[in-house]
């Protein structure tokens, strides 16, 4: 039990990729200096919505920063080709060659079923650095603690709040962050599983046009991620359908164009339990321009900072990103020597203000150019689909290859 006025050094609410990846983080590198965290997660258990995601180079320098990098490489297969198929037409628009070298060294994307990396993040925390069942659903102050009021009906006192908390964050909401808006797309995703192997190449498959965009990519031998993204009409959302009805409806809309069946039959493939959908949702990036992404010793990574439409494959990328900054920032604004001499409270505001300023761009420009790419990829207007299929596949995709350039760092400067 915690007396009654000891408060814990850092507070992570929330054990998706951003929280457990910015505690591990912490406890990798300074650990052994006195820094704790405590990671709070509403649910019994780790949460692996969504299935998988694409993982690119940036997210493999952060992976690698944190020391789990090898394992998920060994667990999942590198992608060799980028394939884009014109949905109306059948042709192929666009195609880039993975193994080529780009211009920081080889190019790396896998698809990395979720579970796993959460699973993998977890193994390399201490026992009980993750409570399960614990919801923040106030804050409150006292001088520079954070009282954190639990679902529960407990109380945590913090001196460092992060929030990870994902879209409907509680921290994000307190910092007086911009809600996130609907896109006015949906998203549908599954998993189809082979037991005795899926015999696919890993090649990253996509369609785009003809209202949707779709695509598909192996995680393994045995394992295969697919997602397909609309604009619901008014009488027909979707979203709120059975995983049967949701699965049905992937299949007539891809029936109805130019994909071919080896693909449909991927989706055919997965059960029940493996498909799912939601709306689309992404924070306006210019209410980030002048956002409060830090205060005091309260900060937000991952989707409470940059929640974003799914069409770079960076969400989860960014989300590891956030960890690795912040652990850096944070860790070395409480162990680090202070020419200054200031107090720790002052040097932690520093470090999150440090890392506010550097995530704070990069996130911008990760939410509007995946907004971006995904409109003009699943237009059915007559003129953008001739533009993107005839002169702007290329441009977007150097956009995917141009994103996954960018380099977090490590845990120490």
């Amino acid at each position: 039990m915690q007396p009654k006025d000891a408060a814990e050094d850092i507070v992570i609410a929330g054990a998706g990729l951003a929280g457990l990846a910015a505690a591990l983080g912490l406890h990798s590198n300074f650990c052994r200096k006195g820094v704790r965290s405590l990671v709070l997660e509403s649910s019994p258990s780790l949460r692996a919505s969504g299935f998988a995601f694409t993982t690119w180079k940036n997210a493999f320098r952060a992976l690698d920063a944190l020391g789990v990098g090898d394992k998920i490489r060994e667990q999942h297969l590198q992608a060799r080709a980028l394939r884009v198929v014109a949905s109306a037409t059948g042709e192929i628009v666009r195609e880039a060659d993975f193994t080529k070298q780009g211009k920081r060294g080889p190019l790396e994307i896998r698809c990395v079923r979720r579970d796993l990396l959460l699973q993998a993040l977890e193994e390399e925390l201490p026992k009980g650095a993750i409570r399960y069942s614990s919801k923040i659903v106030s804050i409150e102050e006292d001088g520079n603690i954070k009282i954190l009021q639990l679902a529960d009906g407990s109380v945590l006192r913090a001196k460092v709040l992060i929030g990870c908390d994902g879209i409907n964050s509680v921290v994000a909401k307190w910092l007086g962050l911009a809600k996130p808006s609907y896109s006015g797309r949906s998203a549908a995703r599954g998993l189809a599983h082979y037991p005795d192997g899926h015999g696919f190449e890993p090649k990253f498959l996509q369609f785009v046009g003809h209202g949707f965009r779709s695509g598909m990519l192996p995680c393994n031998e045995t394992d295969i991620y697919w997602f397909f993204t609309w604009t619901p009409s008014e009488h027909y959302k979707g979203v709120d359908e059975s995983a049967s009805k949701m699965k049905q409806f992937v299949l007539d809309k891809l029936r109805g164009s130019k994909v071919p069946e080896e693909a449909l039959a991927v989706i055919d493939k997965s059960e029940m339990s493996d498909v799912l959908a939601a709306p689309l949702r992404f924070r306006p990036p210019l209410s980030l321009v002048t956002a409060s992404i830090s205060k005091g010793n309260v900060c937000v990574a991952g989707d409470a900072l940059h929640p974003m439409t799914p069409d770079l494959g960076q969400g989860g990328c960014s989300a590891l990103e956030d960890g690795v900054v912040l652990a850096r920032c944070l860790g070395e604004a409480l162990v680090g020597k202070d020419a200054m001499g200031r107090a720790e409270s002052d040097r932690v505001e520093a470090g999150l203000r440090e890392y506010a300023r550097i995530r704070r761009w990069r996130s911008v420009e990760l939410i509007a150019t995946a907004y971006t790419v995904g409109f003009i990829q699943q237009s059915d207007n007559a003129i953008v689909s001739f533009l993107r299929d005839k002169f702007l596949s290329g441009v977007l995709a150097g956009r995917l290859l141009k994103m996954a350039e960018y380099d977090c760092g490590t845990l120490s400067n």
